[in-house]
């Protein structure tokens, strides 16, 4: 069985985050593990309180893994403080990690800020150069190629701007209101449209790591990256078409709208 590790927060109320992240990986056929950067205390409505590992303990975990359980593939979300991002790009490297998918996971989607300002500058310097994948939204995409995005060709030139800067393959993110979620693929000189419709559901909550963790299980497959972005793309659809409604705010997706079996049934 295949094997992927996510580096991310934990997201109490399982929407997004490490919850998320195991969900899809599972659901996506890979045997999922994780290091935990941060605890976080939220909900649909909003971030309450963030409570960081340490570095010397975000370390120690990565080694547990990769010592024991060496991963087809790493995702790697929330991570709010440089210390912690010099801590994985050192380790990555060291264990000389494969496929590697970075979701720069900046503001939830409540809007709270979930990352430092100088740790943007450290993840382009130190986490970047190592990615395979990096899939940033729209306004991560701005911050990242310190453009302004408002139409497609835009999304094309910001693309290749963050590429060709970090020598990473990018999955630009539509949505935001730029077209109907289609995404945008540059790797290796080449830009690929995904179309996407889409779905009239406000509950989005851990969308991106959901997406991410879906193409790093791809990844660690043996999928190609154009397959393994389908591949996410279809799963994501599906998991925000069964319409689950949980939370006052935007809730979470049916990460296990795909489930079925005998322990999957409900009680009478």
């Amino acid at each position: 069985m295949k094997t992927a590790l996510t580096i991310a927060g934990s997201d109490c109320s399982g929407g997004a985050g490490i919850q998320a992240d195991i969900k899809t990986m599972t659901m996506n056929g890979v045997y999922a593990m994780s290091a935990i950067t941060a605890l976080t205390a939220q909900n649909t409505t909003g971030v309450r309180a963030i409570q960081e590992s340490t570095p010397d303990f975000l370390q120690q975990q990565i080694d547990a893994v990769f010592e024991d359980i060496y991963p087809d593939a790493v995702k790697i979300g929330m991570v709010s403080s440089s210390e912690l991002i010099c801590v994985i790009a050192d380790r990555l490297r060291h264990y000389d990690a494969r496929n590697i998918v970075v979701d720069p996971v900046m503001v939830a989607t409540s809007g709270s800020s979930l990352l430092k300002t100088d740790a943007v500058m450290t993840m382009t310097e130190k986490l970047l150069p190592v990615a395979a994948l990096v899939t940033p939204n729209i306004p991560e995409a701005e911050v990242l190629s310190g453009m302004t995005i408002h139409t497609k060709d835009d999304m094309l030139a910001a693309a290749r701007e963050i590429g060709d800067r970090y020598s990473c393959a990018v999955l630009l993110k539509g949505g935001h209101s730029i077209n109907d979620a289609n995404d945008l693929l540059y790797t290796d000189g080449k830009l690929i449209w995904f179309e996407g419709k889409r779905i009239d559901n406000p509950n989005t909550h851990g969308t991106g790591c959901t997406l991410s963790s879906a193409i790093a299980a791809n990844l660690a497959k043996g999928f190609s990256l154009a397959d393994s972005v389908q591949r996410a793309k279809d799963y994501i659809s599906g998991a925000l078409a069964a319409m689950l409604n949980l939370g006052a705010g935007s809730g979470p997706m049916n990460h296990a709208f795909d489930l079925t079996g005998e322990f999957a049934k409900e009680g009478k």
